[in-house]
């Protein structure tokens, strides 16, 4: 690290102008190629991916056209002769492969509309409302019309002004403040307009931009500011610019590699669950977190070599201080262990408690924020139609003879009585539509699905050839669900292990790896307790624009899993690496604690705070699955850094004593060796065995 500091640092104007001609040529061919995202996604091995088997191919999307009349009924002349032209003007725009009459009541009614794949449903959602007036009232509503989700709608910028104002606060100083948020701005435009050009070689979502840029700020102003705190200290050390870069490098930027190396290994991890969605959101979100370690490691020593001394404040301080807050907090910590323990595990565990009633599935639109487009257009049909017009389940018949057929009519006639269904009509020779009384999100409508798959149909099926295949939106959306959840404890498993071993490779510790992966569990199930809290039970959900409680859209669990564990090995990594170098000097593990805390404490604190600032800017993007993942990360990196790190961690390695750094010696023989702390704090460990 120490010759790649000494080189970027030396050539300077060279590393920058090849970052510009580098952004400048991903921009020109990003621009030049546009995108290519997809958000279809593949089905796990269920029932619902069986019944859609069977059906001929979609001709397209279908969405729906509904419209209320007050003042007058449906077949006035006047009602009438609006809605036949509003459906012919429909029906002749581009796109618009059919035009179909659904159900009617006496003042509301509603048309299926078809469109072609890749369509552009604004001039028909304009089409629509063009008619909308005093008398009727006009909402479109399904698939085809449902809004994109993944827009951060410019909130991050938010946070990065939070960001920048909390750096002025810690350093003093303009030039310091800024190079964290230029190099993770930087490291992310580069990663996003990759993900962009690589959408036409890789399946990716269009959400996989919100996704990288949100965890790419995170960690890129982070990552920039350990290595730009370490560097400060250089200076004011009386080390040269250069030299100092290089020390800066050597240290904290080998806890930087290693850092993003974890977050990355938790990201890839989802590969596990097998779902493109997810894993295309995991591929950007790690070249992401890849450009800004590239950018920390070589941009930033660029920069700081162009500013030298004026990254320190006009009034330079002396290196000896008084303790600060953080060495004080140390010195709380090391006095009382037990009741600190007992203390951050009562905080960990009331904010945690809420995930035990966590319940994943699809939030439907009649948890949509007041006057949104999606809960009018519920509002205007649950009470004509029923709750459940938005539920409907699809049941998908494979009947080879006439006994089979028999048996399916008489399934038609014995679901009209199953407890939960409000309708049930033939669409076609093998397929029939069943409504729920329940909307979409209710675990009453989940347990019909599970009724009718379980008991209702095998029964009807018997001794006969028929099989019956529940599909449908709702369908597949719980069997999504089951197939992540079952699938979670795999992943949740994996990730534990990988960062287990590679702590271990770092510090050649037992002890300090098994505490550091443990408690990162406890932080994922802080996150996940704040997402149900806020998202499931509503509290707080209204003020965020999202609306009312719901149940949690089944990526929120996977993604927050795995980002937090990576988030959370990040702080361990900086923490201990500081205090295993001390320990390397003096071979006093009460002094390695102190003194890792008091030194890592501030900046931390600091860092920890700045990603909540981004995390949490996400949260207002008005986008229920943005702001789930923002404000879950958020809460659960702010519980990290305060609760289990700077707090929890140091006290159990209190109590722990010298075995936090014991190391069988065969284990020993076989590690590979990687020194975070660099050479020469490895060479003293060395000598003082």
């Amino acid at each position: 690290m120490q010759a790649l500091a000494h080189w970027c640092s030396r050539r300077r104007f060279a590393v920058v102008g090849g970052w510009i001609v580098a952004l400048v040529a991903l921009a020109a061919i990003a621009i030049g190629g546009g995108t290519a995202f997809t958000d279809s996604t593949n089905l796990p091995d269920s029932e619902s991916a069986q019944a859609y088997a069977l059906l001929p191919a979609s001709p397209g999307e279908s969405g729906t056209i509904a419209w209320h009349s007050t003042g007058a009924a449906l077949t006035d002349r006047s009602v009438n002769a609006s809605v036949t032209a509003m459906l012919a003007e429909v029906k002749a725009l581009p796109g618009v492969r059919a035009v179909t009459m659904g159900a009617t009541t006496a003042d509301t009614a509603y048309a299926n509309v078809t469109v072609a794949d890749g369509t552009d449903v604004e001039p028909i959602i304009a089409a629509a409302r063009g008619h909308d007036s005093a008398t009727l009232d006009v909402e479109v509503g399904g698939t085809a019309f449902a809004d994109e989700v993944g827009a951060s709608h410019g909130t991050e910028a938010v946070g990065i002004l939070a960001a920048l104002v909390i750096l002025v606060l810690m350093f003093r100083s303009g030039w310091a403040a800024a190079l964290p948020i230029l190099t993770g701005v930087v490291g992310v435009a580069a990663s996003l307009l990759l993900v962009m050009i690589g959408s036409h070689y890789v399946d990716l979502a269009a959400t996989s931009l919100t996704m990288g840029a949100l965890i790419g700020l995170g960690v890129g102003i982070d990552y920039a500011l350990f290595i730009v705190n370490r560097h400060r200290k250089g200076l004011l050390a009386g080390q040269s610019v250069h030299e100092s870069i290089a020390d800066a490098l050597n240290t904290s930027g080998r806890a930087v590699v290693f850092a993003g190396i974890t977050v990355m290994v938790a990201l890839l991890g989802m590969f596990v669950v097998d779902l493109s969605l997810l894993t295309g959101m995991a591929r950007a979100a790690a070249v992401t977190v890849l450009f800004t370690v590239l950018a920390a490691i070589t941009l930033l020593p660029a920069l700081l070599a162009m500013l030298g001394h004026r990254i320190l404040p006009r009034r330079r301080r002396v290196a000896a201080r008084q303790p600060g807050l953080a060495a004080r907090w140390a010195g709380v910590v090391g006095r009382a262990p037990v009741r600190t323990v007992a203390a951050a595990v009562l905080v960990i565990g009331i904010l945690a408690a809420p995930v035990t009633a966590m319940r994943v599935g699809d939030a439907d639109a009649s948890s949509d924020p007041a006057g949104a487009s999606g809960r009018a257009y519920h509002d205007l049909m649950a009470p004509a139609f029923g709750k459940g017009f938005d539920a409907t389940l699809l049941l998908v018949a494979d009947a080879p003879d006439a006994a089979s057929e028999q048996a399916l009519a008489a399934l038609a006639t014995e679901l009209r009585s199953v407890t939960g269904v409000a309708s049930v009509t033939r669409a076609g020779a093998t397929a029939l539509t069943v409504v729920p009384e329940t909307s979409a999100q209710t675990e009453e409508t989940a347990d019909l699905v599970h009724r009718l798959r379980d008991e209702v149909i095998p029964a009807a099926e018997g001794s006969t050839g028929l099989r019956v295949y529940v599909g449908g939106t709702t369908a597949t959306s719980i069997d999504l669900s089951d197939a992540l959840l079952g699938k979670l404890p795999l992943y949740l498993g994996l990730v534990v292990l990988l960062g287990f071993l590679l702590l271990v490779i770092a510090f050649r510790s037992v002890l300090v790896p098994l505490v550091g992966a443990l408690s990162n569990l406890t932080t994922i199930l802080v996150g996940l307790g704040a997402v149900t809290a806020i998202f499931q039970f509503g509290w707080g959900s209204e003020l965020l624009g999202v609306g009312s409680g719901a149940p949690i859209m089944y990526l929120i669990p996977v993604l927050i899993v795995g980002i937090v564990f990576g988030l959370s090995m990040d702080y361990q990594v900086f923490l201990v690496s500081r205090m295993h170098e001390e320990f390397a000097h003096s071979r006093d593990n009460n002094r390695a604690i102190r003194v890792g805390v008091g030194e890592t404490g501030q900046v931390i604190a600091a860092a920890a705070t700045i990603m909540l600032c981004v995390f949490a800017s996400f949260g207002f993007s008005g986008e229920r699955i943005v702001a789930g993942i923002g404000i879950g990360l958020g809460i659960a990196v702010l519980i990290d850094a305060f609760v289990v790190r700077l707090t929890l961690i140091p006290a159990l390695m209190r109590l722990i004593g010298r075995a936090n750094w014991w190391y069988p010696r065969w284990a020993d023989k076989v590690t590979p060796r990687v020194s975070i702390e660099g050479p020469a704090a490895r060479e003293l460990e060395k000598m003082s065995r």
